[in-house]
């Protein structure tokens, strides 16, 4: 008898349909959070005054940054589908509240709680299609770059539709347009993605709070606030006397997530991982300097150049469209080059972006100038975004990556809170042509750094 050898099957990939429809939820966070970019100078006219408006930003993204790692936890223990359409329902209950707020505070807490429905949706996401993956034994890096276009590149485009939107309807509207977005997603959702492979117990219920560490989560709020509060401070007033907060709120938060068993961020596991813990590093000055750009760019085209928020978020369109093909090109050169080579291009493509901002002048610059920096700007959003989030994917378990990918979001959001002190001290409440070279120059010299890391990285270059 001859044996015959066989050949194992050839590796499918995640259907795209399932990963459109989870896409379709996590185009909401970056909408939200970008489209905010054109309303702040409407808003504080609104309402009659601009303190407090960083905070309308700045909202978001904390909510966003506590909530992240707890929804993929959650999901890993109620179902992954089920957290999803959760955060949805809660997205349009903070829609609700934002179009009809009376006063800014309310505005604030409405942005509070899209932060907490719309930081569901990404964890949750990755949590499906790897288990779809592990279990179809199919490929997930096209699923990859399909979440990445829509959570990512797509948040380019939040400065046209908000324009858009505020220049025809008002700051409201950027609320309002959820609701439309949070129906489709629902129902689409429902239709593509697979039921939750197992369903909650008592048993888990039970435990739920505990999983969650609650304790974790008060003291890294109290880390990101206690930071926010002090870095906005530098502005006009210092307010030294938050440095002890900030200081033993940070290392409170560390001891305990060193000793509890069921941490919120699990500090030991970053220093054992060292290829995460890089990447995340790498990612928290990416999203740095792309966010002093989406936050700084539109306010300087309507301060300085005169623009209306509906011709400052036109002329943003541009980092969107690059933002896309680069995040489709990034993901065939990581296929077949890696990493390293993914994220040389990215980080070289951010460096000239900003050399360039620092050069930009409001009277004699051409729109067609303005454009093709847009242009220029939008390239780095996919390479590095395909980069950095692949390894955090490769590093991971399948029952870890919901909560890999809420820290990664994690990081993302603490990333877009110092972009928000970046510009408030860099433009020194004047976005003039002084103010964008000085936002242009603080993102030139993150852009270095993360170039300088790529080329020397030890991990980078093991992989």
């Amino acid at each position: 008898m001859t044996t015959v050898a066989t050949t194992p099957p050839a590796q499918t990939t995640v259907p795209l349909r399932l990963s459109l429809a989870l896409g379709s939820g996590t185009v909401l966070q970056p909408l939200n959070s970008s489209m905010i970019a054109v309303a702040i100078v409407p808003i504080a006219t609104h309402f009659g005054s601009s303190s407090g408006t960083a905070w309308v930003i700045s909202a978001l993204y904390i909510a966003t940054a506590v909530t992240a790692p707890a929804a993929g936890r959650l999901g890993s223990i109620l179902g992954a589908k089920r957290v999803y359409l959760t955060g949805l329902g809660l997205i349009a209950a903070g829609a609700i509240l934002g179009s009809l707020a009376p006063s800014l505070g309310w505005l604030i807490a409405a942005r509070v709680l899209l932060g907490i429905g719309t930081a569901t949706q990404y964890p949750n996401a990755m949590t499906v299609i790897r288990a779809y993956a592990d279990q179809h034994n199919s490929e997930t890096r096209s699923a990859i770059a399909t979440l990445t276009i829509c959570a990512q590149s797509v948040v380019a485009f939040g400065p046209t539709l908000g324009g858009l939107l505020v220049g025809i309807l008002g700051w409201q509207s950027i609320m309002w347009i959820n609701l439309p977005l949070v129906a489709v997603t629902a129902l689409w959702v429902l239709l593509a993605a697979p039921k939750d492979q197992r369903p909650p117990t008592r048993e888990r219920g039970s435990s739920l709070i505990r999983s969650l560490d609650p304790v974790g989560i008060l003291l890294f709020l109290a880390v990101t606030t206690s930071t926010m509060l002090l870095l906005l401070s530098l502005v006009d007033h210092p307010k030294w006397y938050l440095i002890p907060a900030v200081v033993v709120s940070g290392a409170l938060f560390v001891l305990w997530e060193r000793r509890t068993e069921s941490a919120f961020i699990d500090v030991r596991a970053l220093a054992r991982n060292r290829a995460l813990s890089m990447t995340l590093g790498r990612t928290l000055l990416t999203y740095t300097a792309f966010y002093s750009v989406f936050f700084g760019l539109p306010q300087w085209l309507q301060g300085a150049r005169g623009m209306s928020p509906m011709h400052a978020g036109l002329l943003m369109l541009p980092v969107a469209a690059v933002g896309i093909v680069s995040t489709i090109t990034a993901s065939q050169t990581y296929g077949r080059f890696g990493a390293r080579v993914t994220l040389l291009i990215g980080t070289a493509a951010l460096t000239v972006g900003a050399l360039v901002l620092t050069f930009v002048e409001s009277s004699s610059t051409p729109v067609v100038a303005l454009l093709l920096v847009a242009a220029v700007l939008g390239i780095p959003n996919g390479f590095n975004n395909m980069g950095n989030q692949n390894l955090v994917n490769s590093v991971s378990s399948s029952a870890d990556v919901g909560t890999a990918i809420g820290l990664y979001r994690t990081i993302q959001y603490i990333g877009a809170n110092l972009a928000a002190v970046v510009v408030e001290l860099t433009m020194r409440g004047t976005p003039d042509d002084a103010g964008l070279h000085r936002t242009g120059g603080a993102i030139l010299i993150i852009g270095i750094v993360l170039l300088v890391g790529v080329v020397f990285s030890r991990t980078l270059r093991a992989r």
